[in-house]
């Protein structure tokens, strides 16, 4: 069994119309990035020692400084 974090379809559910809207090419998948933030700050790891499973780690750090600045 992994030891990863993945929020559930229900979760998601519920904060998908917080998400901006995609503008020009295609955003990596919310659910995998939230999840990696989650997970990085809930084992107080550097975003750079995040699973790859969860994608770039400058992916990671960049929406949530953005999603930080936005509210």
């Amino acid at each position: 069994m992994s030891d990863l974090y993945w929020l559930t379809e229900e979760q998601m559910a519920r904060l998908r119309p917080y998400f901006p809207k995609s503008h020009g090419k295609p955003r990596v998948d919310d659910r995998r990035v939230l999840s990696g933030i989650v997970f990085v700050n809930r084992n107080g790891l550097r975003w750079r020692d995040a699973p790859s499973d969860y994608g770039p780690h400058k992916t990671l750090y960049n929406r949530w400084k953005r999603w930080g600045e936005m509210g």
